[in-house]
């Protein structure tokens, strides 16, 4: 006879789909900072991978600089936005770490699902 339990999957799955919910709510809190420029441009970011703010140091704001400065701010929001993937996927993972035997399902790549 099989030990598999329909309700326990069912109540595992059911608190696994509550921990990705807290944390994809904990993402808007996160904030990620990438500078550029050597710090002539910052921009922040949260988990969610919106931009919250630019910064430009007042030493590009010359008509002669705005190449620069554009493509400063473009690296800079960038960055920003590959630093926010890296913390949204760490967070989502804590959110399945321990629930699944194993670290997870072998072959199953939860990262398409943004875990």
């Amino acid at each position: 006879m099989n030990n598999f339990n329909m309700a326990d999957m069912f109540g595992k799955m059911q608190e696994m789909q509550e921990k990705v919910k807290e944390s994809q709510a904990k993402l808007e809190h996160i904030q990620v900072h990438a500078e550029v420029g050597g710090g002539m441009v910052k921009v922040t970011a949260n988990g969610h991978r919106k931009v919250l703010k630019i910064e430009v140091d007042e030493s590009l704001v010359g008509e002669n600089d705005r190449e620069m400065l554009e493509d400063l701010v473009v690296a800079g929001v960038n960055r920003a936005l590959e630093k926010a993937e890296e913390a949204a996927q760490e967070e989502m993972q804590s959110a399945y770490k321990g629930m699944m035997p194993g670290g997870g399902i072998p072959g199953f790549d939860l990262s398409k699902f943004g875990l």
